[in-house]
């Protein structure tokens, strides 16, 4: 069904209401639906190592739909009931989405990042009360088994760890060297609360059908934690409804039972989990998940285009890191089958959007999302006009609002007015959002829409732009990351008075953190060893400042705390006059202003420089600039 613009968003909503729609209650209807359809038909494939002609393992629907009840039947063996919690640390594998849906389908499923230290993992695992682990057997150059062993001697409530040996992927004669280098695991018999087993050997014992009756009615099937900073992140809550959902805008506007998604995204994420695949779980698409590190997989960016060509992919789903690292290799295979590409996580610089354009011949769509919202929001008219810097139209069912608080309560802003973003559709879990009720309080605006912490604004056409973030969250490539994190760890050091932490442009990762500190009178310390303290107290190694700036005295409101506009302001400007000087450029940021539709916006004096010469080296920015009036 076409999207151009929003006359077809009205349309469908005018159809039937969405809870006329037929659509299936719960997960597994949904996918025993798409195999009984497409049995025979490619449902996922997931190679080990990067190489076009390297060995891939691929499912079939019906594969995949008795692989996937075999996995409810075994987690339904070690007491997982449907209010029972299954958590998974895993990268990228077949048994990484068969655990996803297995999991979802006997209780409620939590994807971990293996990337997280071992401390946050146990804290998400008490969190959440996981009962049952799938995680990684010891591997060479992975981690996660170690990991997760040391996270779950402190999560008590966790009886079972259930090992995936990633070596079956692998043909003679790596596969006969992976026994010989597998690094040493510590005593598990330590782990006197916990059994350890085989994952794929225990699902082999189960029926490939069904032992007991699916859910009849909506319920919470998805555990997802929000961001990966130091200490305890969120977790949110996601029900079958908003599954079905992202289910549904995925099959309905975007695939069919003839696309093939590469996808190389990880599954511990609501982008790959919600709007990939089950849009594909939807749609009978076949996805392609290349390397278990996906696009931080050796070799990746390098065989990008030959995997393209190898898989006849017809949409490449990416972000804006992504992209950068694909304009650094030539298109050097046959790219034909693509129609379109996805981006989302964090918004895509200008000159990136125009460099992938010219070099591929493909179309990038961008889209929004949030976690909290069971992920999709909006995205721009894969058949219509997009506007490059928006995030394009809310999708059909889904309400935006841009409310600012005022003396009576939240009211709604006009076109081209900031305020903040506020979402309502089936994804949206009112009341419940997080597993921690303290945490949703305040979260609503009407007790319906939920606030999303962006800045944002309608412009007459009923594009959605993004302008800022109403909290002061540091999106480093998708990742989320707290300042406050950075913050209390630098206020640790007996230097330092007061820390401001905030995102700096960055022409790879959209943003990367960067602090800034008023030192105690008569207190000494360099910037660089502020920054190499950071490396010790700041454990998670994103979050880690990239840049340190000591300043006499930090900006602050007149209660004190610190003004991090004015912080972002000199950010701006020192790592925009830094790439110009880098790129022989004589232009100069003189000042940074707060424009009310496209917020913080480097103001240029050319001082002879062209303007073409600037926009290549800024564009790959996302703040705008101007010259200076």
């Amino acid at each position: 069904m076409a999207f151009v613009g929003l006359e077809d968003k009205v349309r469908m909503e005018q159809e039937m209401p969405w809870e006329d729609r037929d659509v299936p209650v719960t997960l597994h209807q949904m996918l025993s639906r798409t195999a009984g359809n497409f049995p025979n038909s490619n449902a996922i494939s997931f190679q080990l190592l990067s190489g076009p002609t390297d060995k891939a393992e691929t499912l079939t629907w019906s594969a995949l739909l008795g692989k996937v009840n075999q996995a409810a039947n075994l987690f339904r063996s070690l007491g997982i009931g449907e209010k029972d919690v299954v958590a998974y640390v895993l990268p990228n594998c077949n048994e990484t989405l068969v655990a996803l849906m297995g999991g979802a389908v006997a209780g409620i499923v939590n994807p971990i990042n293996p990337l997280l230290e071992p401390e946050q993992i146990a804290a998400i695992l008490r969190e959440t009360g996981a009962k049952v682990v799938v995680t990684l057997k010891s591997f060479p150059k992975a981690d996660v088994a170690q990991k997760v062993e040391e996270a779950v001697r402190h999560a008590p409530k966790v009886k079972t760890i259930l090992e995936i040996d990633l070596n079956r992927y692998l043909t003679p004669p790596k596969s006969w060297l992976v026994p010989l280098l597998r690094p040493k695991m510590g005593d598990k018999v330590k782990l006197a609360h916990a059994d350890y087993k085989n994952f794929n050997k225990e699902l082999a014992k189960q029926p490939t059908t069904l032992t007991f009756e699916d859910s009849k009615e909506d319920r919470v099937a998805c555990y997802f934690h929000t961001g990966g900073t130091t200490g305890m992140p969120k977790v949110a809550q996601h029900t079958y409804s908003g599954l079905i959902y992202n289910g549904w805008l995925g099959h309905t506007l975007l695939f069919s039972e003839k696309d093939v998604i590469m996808c190389p995204l990880p599954m511990f994420h609501v982008f790959a989990v919600h709007v990939i695949m089950m849009a594909a779980v939807s749609s009978g698409a076949h996805v392609v998940f290349p390397t278990p590190a996906g696009y931080r997989g050796d070799g990746v960016f390098d065989n990008f285009w030959k995997l393209i060509e190898r898989w006849k992919v017809s949409f490449i789903i990416t972000v804006p890191t992504a992209i950068s690292a694909k304009m650094q290799r030539p298109v050097d295979a046959d790219i034909s089958s693509v129609k379109t590409a996805f981006s989302g996580s964090a918004p895509l610089p200008v000159e990136l959007f125009r460099r992938f354009e010219e070099a591929t011949g493909v179309t990038i769509v961008e889209g929004y999302g949030l976690t909290e919202a069971t992920c999709l929001v909006s995205c721009n008219p894969v058949d219509g006009e997009k506007k490059i810097g928006s995030i394009g139209f809310p999708f059909p069912y889904t309400d935006v609002k841009i409310l600012q608080d005022g003396p009576d309560g939240p009211k709604e802003c006009g076109l081209d007015e900031i305020g903040e973003i506020c979402v309502s559709n089936p994804g949206v879990y009112v009341g419940n959002t997080y597993t921690e009720a303290d945490k949703n309080q305040d979260l609503y605006h009407f007790d319906k829409y939920l606030r999303t912490g962006d800045l944002g604004r309608f412009d007459e056409d009923g594009y959605l732009w993004i302008t800022g973030r109403a909290k002061d969250l540091i999106i480093r490539g998708g990742h989320n990351i707290d300042p406050a994190e950075i913050e209390e760890a630098l206020l640790g050091h007996d230097a330092v008075a007061f820390a401001g932490a905030i995102g700096q442009p960055d022409a790879h990762s959209g943003e990367v953190p960067c602090a800034f500190v008023e030192l105690v009178d008569g207190a000494s310390v360099t910037e660089k060893e502020l920054i190499e303290y950071c490396k010790v107290q700041v454990h998670e190694r994103a979050a880690q400042p990239k840049h340190m700036t000591i300043l006499d005295e930090l900006p602050k409101t007149a209660v004190g705390k610190v003004f991090k506009p004015e912080l972002r302001k000199q950010a701006i400007t020192r790592v925009y006059n830094g790439a110009l000087e880098e790129a022989g450029l004589t232009a100069r940021v003189v000042s940074v202003i707060d424009d009310k539709k496209r917020g913080l916006v480097a103001q240029l004096d050319a001082n002879g420089s062209a303007e073409d010469d600037v926009s290549k080296v800024l564009g790959s920015y996302t703040r705008p600039w101007d010259w200076v009036a």
